[in-house]
C-alpha cells in the first residue's frame, strides 16, 4: 500500500505558528513520526506540502499515474475555499481521509465548513499530529 500525505498552506510553519493551537512539532517532526509508524505497518508513504493551490492540484492529479492507493489530506485553509482541490480529488478516484490538527468546528465560523468532507472516506479533526497516525491506520485496516 502506498499513501501520499498532502499538506496545504501554512503547514510548513508548524511548530512556530500558533503553537497553543497546532502544537510544537514541525511538519518534518510529524512526517518522521508517520514514516516510522508506516514502516511498522508495512505501508509506503510519501509527503508533499505546498502553499500554492495549483501545485497541490498538480500533485494530486499526478498521483493517479504513480499508483498511489490513498491520500491523507490536510488542505489547510483551502479546505474552506477550494472547489478546485475538491475537483482534483474527485478526478483521481483515489480514496482519501481529511485531517485537521485543530477541531475546525470549535473555531471561527468560516472554518466550520469543508469542500472535502462529503467526498472523503473519513474525516479526523482535533487530535493534533495523532490525527495523521489515525488516518494511516484507518487506511491500512479500513
Amino acid at each position: 500500500m502506498k499513501i501520499l500525505f498532502i499538506n496545504g498552506p501554512n503547514l510548513n510553519m508548524l511548530g512556530r505558528r500558533e503553537p497553543e493551537l497546532y502544537g510544537h512539532l514541525t511538519l518534518n517532526d510529524i512526517n518522521e513520526r508517520i514514516a516510522k509508524k508506516a514502516a511498522d505497518l508495512g505501508v509506503e508513504v510519501e509527503f508533499y506540502q505546498s502553499n500554492h493551490e495549483g501545485a497541490l492540484i498538480d500533485r494530486i492529479q499526478a498521483a493517479k499515474d504513480e499508483n498511489i492507493d490513498a491520500f491523507v489530506v490536510n488542505a489547510g485553509a483551502y479546505t474552506h475555499t477550494s472547489v478546485a482541490i475538491r475537483d482534483a480529488l474527485l478526478s483521481t478516484d483515489i480514496k482519501f481521509i481529511e485531517v485537521h490538527l485543530s477541531n475546525i468546528f470549535r473555531r471561527e465560523k468560516f472554518r466550520n465548513s469543508s469542500y472535502l468532507s462529503d467526498i472523503a472516506y473519513g474525516v479526523i479533526v482535533g487530535f493534533g499530529y495523532f490525527g495523521y497516525e489515525l488516518a494511516l491506520e484507518a487506511l491500512k485496516y479500513g
